[in-house]
């Protein structure tokens, strides 16, 4: 039996289109426009890193600099607008919920580990309608410390009541390699995020192509 825990953003689902409008909300309450672009996929890449992220693109594409005080200013209003438009263009990626399901009907046990804010994770998932796969969500606030640090990974384990040395973390950033590894988990990184197969420099133990790849997956880490 093993304990499969999924990022959210750019590997369980894509978000970057609703969250790049959040952070265009921004933009043009600052009387900017639309700064950031859901077709370029840099700007897809920092929607997957964050509300932040996105902020210092946008103001140094305006200014070849970043003022980390407008950073600051700007986030909450960022959440605030993210918070009332969710799902209007997220979509799950192709087979990820039919791979889930085969999990739990294997007998596995699956966790969500995302550096989202909880209660916006947990929305969104039960917008999406597939909270109930999840046996646990952790989010960027619901220990003090958010991924790379290993205790967020831990802790999602632990709540679906299983064993680290039978884990496994699917991710799409160097955030996601970064926590496996600190964790000594092996992570497995999806190659249809914004970064695309340029993840496989962060030399995880596995890439994976398409969901419908879950089975060989966990069978070439030995948890199947």
């Amino acid at each position: 039996m093993a304990t499969v825990v999924f990022d959210l953003d750019g590997t369980l689902a894509d978000t970057s289109g609703d969250l790049l409008a959040a952070a265009n909300a921004v933009f043009r309450a600052w009387g900017y426009g639309n700064v950031l672009d859901p077709k370029i996929s840099g700007d897809r890449g920092a929607a997957m890193k964050g509300g932040k992220a996105m902020l210092r693109l946008g103001l140094d594409r305006l200014y070849g600099d970043v003022d980390e005080a407008r950073v600051d200013a700007g986030y909450a209003p960022l959440l605030e607008a993210y918070a009332q438009a969710l799902s209007v263009e997220t979509r799950l990626f192709p087979g990820a919920e039919a791979a889930v399901e085969r999990l739990l009907s294997a007998g596995h046990l699956t966790a969500i580990c995302t550096n989202k804010p909880e209660g916006l994770a947990e929305s969104l998932m039960t917008e999406l309608g597939v909270r109930g796969l999840f046996g646990a969500l952790i989010g960027a606030d619901t220990l003090p410390v958010r991924k790379p640090d290993p205790k967020p990974l831990f802790e999602a384990v632990a709540r679906v009541g299983g064993s680290n040395g039978a884990a496994v973390l699917f991710g799409d950033t160097v955030t996601d390699r970064s926590c496996a590894r600190n964790a000594s988990i092996p992570c497995a990184l999806v190659t249809f995020g914004p970064d695309g197969h340029d993840v496989a420099a962060l030399e995880p133990e596995v890439l994976i192509h398409h969901y419908d790849e879950m089975e060989a997956c966990l069978e070439s880490l030995g948890l199947a």
